[in-house]
């Protein structure tokens, strides 16, 4: 039987980064991975997919205002297959190159779908036939998430499109149901509402993006809604069925049963970890997840975790933070030195929708410092009223800050509206070095830029009368 220090299980973003950093270490590593294609969900299924679509459709978009900047673009259309064969040839570049990664010789990559036969053993199915069992020191969980169907009669149909079927469809239909407010329905929804689908949206919770600031995610619905989306909250999902015009999703909102006829629905209700294949491991599923520490140990010592299998946020970046610290913590694991465990700090909590107009936040949010009890002043000032973004007709949503009512340390950060998945850096930079709204009103800021825009609320919270929360 063969025997590592190191076996990573799942070969995505999170696998990847902890099988190099144990590797770079000097743990004899291996990576098994079962997927019919190497790559992971961020490249082949996730972030690299939707956002080349959706840099096609936010073109399109472009040239449909084309008049309110003087400028003609007459008889303008698109490919749909043609904007995903674009898809297809950049994700496939995208995965040859992790491919390569995967393949160099740092470590051993297994392809097979890998199952615990105690704490310390694996058997893995291998794709070529045949089995082969597997023992390590450490484990690194990084198996990831699947789409998730709840149980409402109708959903489970093999028609009901998933965000897998969406991303690889050459077709656009005259209209969609999408179903679920999180970031890939909100996504999704823009890209197709951008290419002329007729979509609505429908959310289980009275707000999108449950979580964030209401007052976020309410601009985020008006700006939606400007641009032509149907947007329903507060929803009770009763059953979808097919229909003669297509698709019947029935649903339960203000005391009355409503129903939506669409050409085709999407399933945009969240996914669940994927956690098959750890029973005989003895470690502990919380509320449908591997339960990690700051460190990533599991309730196993020796195995750790990382990326959607345990959250608690589903980006890759976290991931990415996340396997590496679970690699270092399993070397000093190795050494027996009693070295004190890295851990990982989410005070610099990134998130970003790439939606039209887009919603991006960092750090803090104003219901999370109620509940610890950590007193607050916040600003925000609107793209209304700013000179670039009237430059630019883009007029949607607001910046906004959120600082500690004594010290004014900036502890969050949000923006809704254009460019907000690259203005809300420039927070997460300050908020690195614990800068204060005085630093940041006195940073100079070009004008007339995007950027300055929040010199506004920061001058505002300057002031030691500003109202605490």
């Amino acid at each position: 039987m063969d025997e590592f220090e190191f076996v990573v299980i799942g070969g995505g973003s999170a696998g990847y980064a902890g099988a190099r950093t144990a590797a770079a270490a000097g743990l004899r590593t291996a990576v098994i991975d079962g997927g019919a294609e190497l790559g992971g969900l961020c490249i082949l299924r996730g972030c690299m997919p939707s956002k080349t679509l959706l840099e096609s459709s936010h073109r399109y978009r472009v040239l449909r205002r084309a008049s309110e900047f003087g400028l003609e673009a007459n008889d303008i259309g698109f490919n749909a297959r043609a904007i995903i064969e674009r898809k297809r040839r950049l994700v496939s570049e995208f995965a040859d190159f992790r491919r390569g990664q995967l393949e160099d010789g740092r470590f051993e990559l297994i392809r097979g779908k890998a199952e615990f036969l105690d704490a310390h053993t694996v058997r893995i199915l291998l794709r070529e036939g045949g089995m082969r069992d597997v023992r390590a020191k450490t484990f690194l969980l990084s198996t990831g998430s699947v789409v998730a169907t709840p149980a409402v009669p109708g959903l489970s149909d093999p028609e009901v499109w998933t965000s897998d079927d969406i991303l690889d469809s050459e077709s656009l239909p005259e209209s969609l149901t999408v179903l679920g407010g999180g970031p890939v329905a909100l996504e999704m929804a823009t890209h197709c509402q951008a290419l002329g689908v007729r979509v609505v949206l429908v959310q289980r919770s009275p707000q999108v993006l449950k979580g964030s600031d209401p007052d976020a995610a309410a601009a985020l619905v008006d700006g939606l809604r400007h641009g032509g989306m149907e947007i329903i909250l507060d929803t009770k999902l009763k059953r979808v069925a097919r229909s003669a015009e297509g698709w019947e999703t029935v649903i339960e909102h203000a005391g009355a049963e409503v129903s939506l006829v669409s050409a085709k629905i999407l399933n945009a209700l969240g996914r669940r970890a994927s956690v098959e294949g750890l029973d005989q491991a003895g470690i502990e599923i919380r509320n449908g997840r591997v339960a990690t520490g700051p460190d990533q140990r599991t309730s196993q010592n020796h195995i750790f975790a990382a990326g959607d299998v345990c959250g608690p946020l589903e980006v890759v970046h976290v991931a990415i933070q996340q396997g590496e610290i679970a690699a270092r913590n399993a070397a000093r694991l190795l050494r027996e030195a009693g070295e004190t465990p890295e851990t990982i700090d989410y005070r610099l909590r990134l998130f970003a929708v790439f939606s039209d107009p887009q919603f991006a936040t960092v750090g803090a949010t104003e219901s999370e410092l109620r509940e610890s009890g950590i007193p607050f002043r916040s600003a925000s000032y609107p793209f209304a009223d700013h000179g670039k973004s009237l430059v630019m007709g883009e007029t949607e949503g607001f910046v906004k800050l959120i600082v500690h009512a004594d010290s004014r340390e900036i502890l969050g950060g949000t923006v809704v509206g254009p460019c907000a998945s690259e203005l809300i850096h420039e927070i997460v930079v300050a908020m690195r070095f614990r800068a204060t709204a005085a630093d940041l009103a006195e940073t100079p800021h070009y004008h007339p830029t995007l950027s300055e825009i929040w010199t506004y609320p920061a001058e505002e919270l300057i002031d030691a009368g500003a109202s605490p929360h």
